[in-house]
């Protein structure tokens, strides 16, 4: 059984007229211009690709515009390369938009390249030597320090196999992309064939992708099905992470697709206008103020961003700091995702970074912990990382909104969520699913819990304890249901608080009344006692107790309690007793006079008017004592 190849994706680099296109085409076969204008003119205007396998290799090449006035173009075809090719012409040499082009690489972490010396056949051995040179000292002390230089002639085909080599032994050293991660597919092209209809293309940046998947597109969050996948110009099964994608999808309409988009895992992303970035300015650039407005290149969306620097008024040219990025649009980010940054007027690079948090907080002179957050961020320790997103959070963080702000595997969160819960520094308030709680906001919840039982008691003497509605709801919005009931619980499994159904209280709590509580108690018991089935009304008793009105309810609500009195409507209370002697005539009648009895007959038994019989009756018919048949009852 041989392994699949490994798939790398190669771009090129260089100013206009270098013959990028044509060195492409030279290695693969493939032309890569695709447009008729780009035919016409002899420039590359949008991206163009093509492909190549040899080595155990499977190459997508990406050809990027050179022309300065599509750069735009050209980042968003750099994004997601694992190689470049530095194109620089042996008669030109080193112009502006190589320059652009490899900070705009190095810019977005590309760390393994091959610079190819074109047009080799138009120089002498001379000329090409002093290119060689001039190459060699602009790319000292950067990633390409070392990078083979390859003459070439895409004309006489003179170097290529060597460049081929090159290439080859750049892509062993090369760690390409992960296709055990959640899917992500940023578009860069979005068509309609006809018979299939809506198709869209990209980079394969994680994850895999296959026929039957359901995916989701983003910024829209619409679900949609693949249809099918190409990777290399062919059908495939599944297009894994690494690969030139065109995936075919089900339930929308190719207008409405466009680059800048991106699928992605179904459920597992957000898309966010707020991101807190390392930024790194360019030694060519101008400074950058506070509150500038840039163009903003990630993966292969473009919008305006602003720019908030963190302990900093501005951002001199070769400096790095930490920032804050308010989007234009919606776009999908994750942590370690690179971008560049443009002028906004004049269009040129100025810069770029990568991405910290996806789910930033509009920047506050109150949040004086936030670059000490965002350094713990950037050194991409999982652990720690958790323990400072978790201390942040003032009420807790599910697995769901870590995956979605982190970008980690479900088995990545649940081995950093254990290392915090076995050194003491977090809470697992519920799973499934996973719910985390700092290891200080749960004591904190705990000791609210306590707190306010226990001033319950205290302002309410007299009743068996708070609810457990009426406890969570006195802690805020802040204390997540969950939370509550995990510490709830554990208070009553260390006795430190007595939950007895519905209702909380300090253990050992009892009701006490003192002499007036106690006098009055005997005061409302006896009224209703003595009025028999004609009560009166509650507030003519409580009216004439000694003790003020809330005590008196409360002390009401403790005969209610006791069961003392029976409450049958909100305004009728009855003694216990003369329900029970009710219940007593009834089955004293029954025997005399049959088991049926209308409601007449129940008025002149009772001497009651129909002001209570009626609910008597009905109170009657719930204790199964009577049965309703018409306009008569059934005693049972």
């Amino acid at each position: 059984m041989t392994n699949s190849p490994k798939s790398i994706i190669v771009g090129t680099a260089g100013h206009i007229d270098h013959g990028k296109s044509a060195l492409v085409e030279a290695l693969t076969g493939t032309h890569p211009d695709r447009l008729a204008e780009e035919k016409r003119r002899g420039i590359t205007i949008d991206l163009g690709f093509a492909f190549l396998e040899g080595d155990g290799v499977r190459f997508g090449f990406i050809d990027v515009p050179g022309h300065e006035r599509f750069v735009s173009n050209m980042v968003a075809g750099a994004a997601g390369l694992d190689i470049v090719l530095l194109v620089i012409a042996a008669d030109e040499s080193i112009k502006p938009q190589t320059r652009e082009h490899f900070e705009i690489c190095r810019l977005l972490g590309v760390n393994r390249g091959v610079v190819a010396l074109t047009k080799s056949d138009l120089v002498d051995a001379d000329t090409a030597e002093l290119a060689r040179l001039e190459i060699e000292d602009y790319l000292r002390t950067t990633f390409l320090e070392n990078a083979p230089i390859v003459a070439v002639s895409a004309k006489t085909g003179a170097g290529l196999a060597d460049l081929k080599r090159e290439l080859s032994a750049a892509a062993t050293q090369a760690s390409g992309k992960d296709a055990s991660r959640p899917f992500r597919l940023p578009i860069d092209r979005a068509f309609a064939i006809k018979g299939f209809g809506a198709v869209v293309t990209g980079t394969l940046i994680s994850g895999s992708v296959g026929a039957d998947d359901q995916i989701e597109l983003f910024p829209s969050r619409q679900i949609l099905r693949v249809r099918g996948v190409q990777s290399g110009g062919q059908t495939a099964k599944r297009a894994a992470a690494g690969q030139r994608t065109a995936v075919n999808l089900a339930g929308i309409e190719h207008t409405a697709l466009k680059r800048g988009m991106s699928l992605a895992a179904p459920n597992r992303f957000r898309t966010t206008t707020r991101i807190d970035v390392r930024l790194q300015l360019l030694n060519s650039a101008a400074p950058l103020k506070q509150r500038a407005r840039v163009h903003f290149h990630a993966n292969t969306s473009e919008v305006i961003a602003d720019v908030h620097l963190y302990n900093a008024r501005d951002l001199k040219p070769g400096e790095t700091a930490l920032g804050h990025l308010r989007l234009s649009d919606e776009t999908l980010l994750l942590p370690r995702d690179r971008f560049i940054v443009r002028q906004f007027s004049p269009v040129t690079t100025i810069g770029g970074g990568v991405v910290l948090d996806t789910q930033a907080r509009r920047p506050s002179t109150k949040d004086t912990t936030r670059t000490a957050f965002l350094e713990t961020l950037e050194r991409g320790d999982n652990t720690e990382t958790l323990a400072v997103m978790i201390g942040r959070s003032r009420t807790g963080i599910t697995q769901a909104e870590i995956a979605a702000r982190t970008g980690w595997l479900d088995g990545e969160i649940q081995s950093a969520a254990q290392e915090l819960v076995t050194t003491d520094r977090a809470r697992i308030v519920a799973d499934p699913p996973l719910l985390l709680i700092s290891a200080a906001l749960y004591e904190e919840t705990r000791k609210k819990i306590f707190t306010r039982v226990e001033q319950f008691h205290r302002a309410n003497p007299l009743s068996p304890g708070i609810t457990r509605e009426d406890l969570r709801c006195g802690l805020g919005r802040l204390v997540r249901p969950d939370t509550f009931r995990a510490a709830l619980a554990e208070l009553a499994a260390a006795k430190t608080i007595d939950v007895q159904g519905e209702n909380v209280r300090v253990p050992g709590a009892a009701i006490r009344l003192d002499t007036e509580e106690a006098s009055t108690k005997f005061q409302i018991e006896a009224a209703f006692a003595e009025a028999g089935l004609t009560v009166p009304a509650l507030k003519e008793v409580l009216a004439k107790v000694p003790v003020d009105p809330k005590r008196a309810d409360q002390i009401l609500h403790l005969l209610l309690r006791e069961k003392v009195l029976l409450r049958i409507t909100p305004e009728l209370v009855f003694h216990r007793d003369t329900l029970a002697h009710l219940k007593t005539r009834l089955a004293a009648y029954k025997k005399e006079k049959g088991d049926r009895i209308s409601v007449p007959a129940f008025k002149d038994l009772t001497g009651v008017t129909r002001k209570y019989a009626i609910p008597l009756l009905e109170f009657l018919d719930r204790e199964r004592v009577t049965r309703r048949t018409g306009d008569e009852r059934v005693i049972l």
